[in-house]
């Protein structure tokens, strides 16, 4: 049985007059035949198999689905007749365990409570009953006994608390008069002789063996003093082909009353009175109990009688059915199990978060990819009140992999803003934030594989070349930093320098991985992915377009993913220190404070739009003219960028070409990075931002653009910070 059962469940009066009374006594004589109904034992695997089917597969359709049962023969006295359904429930080809008959199942799963309980229990039953019947009358029911034991389940399965409702139904065809004891039951042992014993059971294992099952449900039998034969259903017609010989019908049989049948009798029944047509006959009945105790088997305490079957017209309709089972309390009425409180809380937290993100792709977006997103690996460069917000929302998106990288400790300021954080977290100095933010997300969800790594990101103009420990330190973050992104798939920038941002927008680049940076100002902020390099055999060029691109006929037209800019491609100067000779708000990040919940959200909701899309961060970019247009994703558009302005609560989507004199993605910058690697990246550190220019073309341009200035020409120039280049006017 399974935990939450009760070890026994009295046996219950059914609505026909059939069934085994509340108070019987062993010894009670008995003139109608009465049965012992089944009580179902669904096991807790079955319940969470169930769930998987829900959340994967079924969803929110209700339609009837196939499952499969089986009843064990051999439980000590005192147990009830058990339909047991495991895990394996819905695999129809599934085994069945020894010493058990399968039965076939009908599994009907509402979405609701309310269609639980508005079912139409008496036409779901007649249904089954109606085909049960037609079996019989078309001998289908001789060839596969199995279409004898058909049974119903009805759930609802809330999956937010974790309970299960269901009412169980094994349909029993009901013939038109009660059977009458011709012969009351005794017990296989006291009718039987010794050898009669052997035979019967070494005939009954070669017929399961011959019909390659491990045990068969209903047969038919012929015996004498000296011997006892075996035959399928499928034989009746040749082993009584004399009207006038003795039936005796056997059936394997799950009860354990030494008075009392089992329910799966009741349908071989109904097919006997048919095959014996109009007149009254007498029957006898061999309930088959194949018991093992410590090692020696025994079918002596199977039970034997004989009974009076009613007349049966040929043409009868089908019989009226019962066979709904009683509730805990013996009334009619469902069950409820309560698994919440036996299964892992682990496994509830990861079903809980995983069920959101189903009911969304059932009810709104049938082609959302949740595996691809699940499996995203997100590097996030910066804890701080963005890396916080951003954690947050790709927890909320199903997101299993999770990485921050920062090296500030967690200040009294923090916690109001950054939401991963507590009170108690700014004590004794401050904790580190990297590794206190991935323990929170642990401890928020422990599904969620969550790492911190308290480092440095070694930047332009802050020089690493003090002393040797600061050069060795600088290396070693480096290569850190190195494998971090190397071992991810999505690297989102959210740190509060620009300079912070360059080192890894240049190994992002190298490595060809997708970027999603966010920055916030006062009212203001952007969110933007990188342009996601070709590799140069892909496109037969250098990492980014050349400058011979026309760049005209590309203002207004779809530009690839390729071709897109970086955070660094509008500006004309090298990123360097900062925060050198800054007063404190100018160090810091003075922000409105629903502003990073904003940015954050829509840093982490551009990256699953990227996924979602069949090129990936290859992708065409969209641009505010697109919103009109047919979206290129079941969740929408996929910007570069996202500008938005809190004071005019708006936003745009401009679009802008990567810049090939660009100081992070473009050529030359990482042609030199892959060619030199520390060696490069130690000259930036150490040097002013004059490196990156003069290596970039920069300091000829700003030269150029003097002395045209001086000559009275006002060249063209591309505007700072502009969505696309524009010239100035």
């Amino acid at each position: 049985m399974s935990s939450f059962q009760a070890a026994s469940t009295p046996l219950n009066r059914m609505a026909s007059t059939t069934s085994v009374p509340d108070n019987a006594a062993p010894e009670a004589e008995c003139h109608k035949l009465q049965f012992a109904p089944f009580t179902s034992a669904l096991d807790a695997g079955f319940w969470h198999q169930l769930t998987q089917k829900k959340l994967n597969e079924y969803r929110l359709d209700e339609s009837p689905k196939g499952i499969g049962g089986y009843y064990y023969n051999g439980d000590p006295p005192g147990l009830p007749s058990r339909l047991t359904l495991e895990f394996s429930a819905f695999d129809l080809n599934a085994l069945t365990p020894a010493h058990c008959c399968p039965a076939a199942g009908i599994l009907y799963n509402t979405n609701t409570l309310e269609s639980f309980k508005s079912c139409d229990k008496k036409a779901v039953l007649e249904k089954v009953a109606n085909e049960i019947w037609e079996a019989i009358k078309s001998g289908a029911a001789l060839e596969n006994p199995v279409l004898l034991n058909k049974f119903l389940l009805l759930t609802f399965a809330d999956l937010k608390k974790y309970r299960f409702y269901y009412w169980f139904c094994y349909p029993a065809l009901c013939l038109t008069e009660s059977i009458s004891l011709v012969q009351q039951p005794v017990s296989l042992g006291d009718r039987f002789s010794i050898i009669q014993l052997e035979s019967m059971q070494a005939a009954y294992d070669r017929l399961c063996q011959d019909e390659g099952l491990g045990a068969l449900p209903y047969f038919l039998i012929k015996y004498n003093v000296e011997s006892v034969s075996v035959a399928s259903l499928k034989k009746w017609d040749e082993f009584y082909s004399d009207p006038t010989d003795k039936v005796t019908v056997g059936v394997y049989d799950p009860c354990t009353l030494s008075l009392y049948p089992g329910w799966p009798l009741r349908n071989l029944l109904v097919l006997a009175a048919f095959k014996r047509g109009n007149h009254p006959h007498t029957i006898e009945v061999l309930c088959f109990r194949d018991r093992t105790m410590q090692g020696v088997r025994d079918i002596k305490h199977s039970i034997i009688f004989e009974i009076k079957l009613p007349q049966m017209a040929l043409g009868s309709d089908c019989p009226k059915a019962v066979g709904w089972e009683k509730n805990q309390k013996g009334g009619m009425g469902p069950r409820m199990v309560n698994l919440s409180d036996c299964m892992d809380p682990k496994r509830l937290a990861e079903s809980s978060v995983d069920l959101n993100l189903k009911l969304m792709r059932w009810r709104l977006v049938p082609t959302l990819d949740l595996e691809k997103i699940v499996s995203t690996k997100c590097l996030l460069l910066g804890a701080g009140t963005l890396g916080c917000n951003v954690a947050r929302t790709l927890m909320g998106w199903g997101v299993r992999h999770i990485t921050f990288v920062d090296n500030a400790k967690i200040s009294y300021s923090n916690p109001v803003r950054q939401p991963l954080y507590e009170f108690e977290d700014c004590l004794n100095g401050g904790k580190s934030k990297a590794p206190s933010a991935a323990g929170r997300l642990q401890k928020i969800f422990p599904g969620v594989n969550a790492e911190g790594f308290s480092m440095s990101i070694p930047m332009p103009g802050h020089p690493v070349n003090y002393s040797e420990a600061t050069l060795e330190q600088a290396q070693k973050d480096v290569e850190q930093l190195t494998k971090l992104i190397a071992s991810h798939d999505v690297i989102f920038l959210l740190m509060d320098t620009r300079e912070s941002r360059w080192l890894p927008t240049v190994m992002a680049a190298s490595q060809r991985k997708l970027v999603i940076n966010a920055a916030l100002g006062f009212d203001t902020f952007v969110v933007m992915r990188h342009g996601l390099k070709k590799l140069k055999q892909e496109s037969g060029q250098s990492h980014a377009p050349t400058a011979s691109d026309p760049l005209s006929s590309s203002l207004f037209s779809n530009i690839p993913g390729y071709k897109l800019g970086c955070y660094f491609c509008n500006d004309v100067v090298a990123p360097g220190d900062s925060t050198r000779d800054r007063t404190l708000d100018q160090q810091c990040t003075v922000s409105r404070p629903g502003l990073a919940s904003i940015a954050g959200a829509l840093a982490v909701e551009l990256m699953i739009s990227i996924l979602q899309h069949p090129e990936g961060g290859y992708a065409v970019a969209s641009s505010s003219d697109d919103r009109m247009n047919e979206p290129p994703t079941s969740l929408g558009l996929v910007p570069h960028q996202i500008r938005g302005f809190l004071s005019r609560f708006d936003n745009v989507l401009p679009v802008s070409l990567a810049f090939d004199k660009c100081t992070a993605c473009s050529s030359k910058v990482l042609d030199q990075y892959e060619q030199e690697g520390f060696q490069f990246l130690a000259q930036v550190f150490n040097s002013s931002h004059s490196f990156l220019e003069d290596l970039t073309g920069l300091t000829l341009l700003h030269q150029e653009t003097q002395a045209a200035e001086t000559e009275g020409y006002r060249p063209l120039v591309f505007q700072k910070h502009s969505s696309i280049y524009q010239p100035l006017q």
